[in-house]
């Protein structure tokens, strides 16, 4: 299903196009593992070792986590260990088969190649985070560069961040594009000048379509690579 909303259509020469820089969770893989992990498992278990029903942990632990949205501290997963007394990373190997690769991605990932684009991987996801599911998706060796937000000191919704982004991957804003599936991030990247912003409407398998107003949105990938290449 899809949510009462006009579509922004994509429409993408890619003659004009040299960079292509991706988000990773909601992004190329579904924020279903995400949204089970912070929203329900992390609970659990925080009601199990301190006592107290799951719903009172969800409550308390959902109003810190949004608290931090936006923030490095959000997505960093030493700082939530520290907070809540938990292992965080360790409980991310426990549901780690529910990482998943969007249907498309590898293809679209093959595609860019191809074309000759520069392919990045640029992330708000903790280092620890990447790493757990590079290792179980295997997507870490088709990227020129793999970007977290605490390399670059800030998270993605800060606009400062695409300006030190080019210190560390020098492009042309005007002849980039990012995927993202946070309108925010959008926001910010937009306010920097990237030319080319495409929104993921659909993060998690387990969630309705939601298409940006501000921008246009895809729901797969193999939407963008019928535009012309060469």
């Amino acid at each position: 299903m899809c949510t009462a909303r006009r579509r922004i259509e994509p429409r993408i020469d890619w003659r004009e196009i040299d960079t292509v820089l991706l988000d990773m969770d909601g992004t190329l893989l579904d924020k279903h593992f995400d949204d089970y992990f912070w929203l329900r498992f992390v609970p659990e278990n925080y009601s199990l070792k301190y006592g107290g029903s799951i719903e009172e942990a969800q409550d308390k632990l959902h109003a810190m986590f949004r608290a931090m949205e936006g923030t490095l501290d959000w997505t960093d997963l030493d700082y939530w260990s520290r907070e809540l007394g938990l292992d965080i990373p360790a409980l991310k190997v426990q549901v780690d088969h529910l990482i998943q690769v969007h249907p498309f991605v590898v293809e679209f990932l093959d595609f860019c190649q191809k074309a000759g684009k520069q392919v990045h991987l640029v992330t708000n996801a903790h280092s620890k985070t990447l790493a757990i599911k590079m290792k179980k998706t295997a997507l870490g060796g088709l990227f020129g560069r793999i970007v977290c937000a605490e390399e670059v000191g800030m998270a993605k919704e800060e606009p400062r961040f695409w300006a030190k982004l080019m210190e560390i991957i020098p492009y042309d804003r005007k002849r980039t594009l990012l995927a993202d599936d946070t309108e925010a991030v959008l926001d910010s990247a937009n306010r920097h000048g990237i030319r080319h912003l495409i929104y993921v409407a659909r993060p998690s398998s387990r969630t309705e379509i939601r298409y940006s107003a501000a921008y246009p949105s895809i729901i797969y990938f193999k939407e963008l690579m019928g535009f012309p290449s060469a």
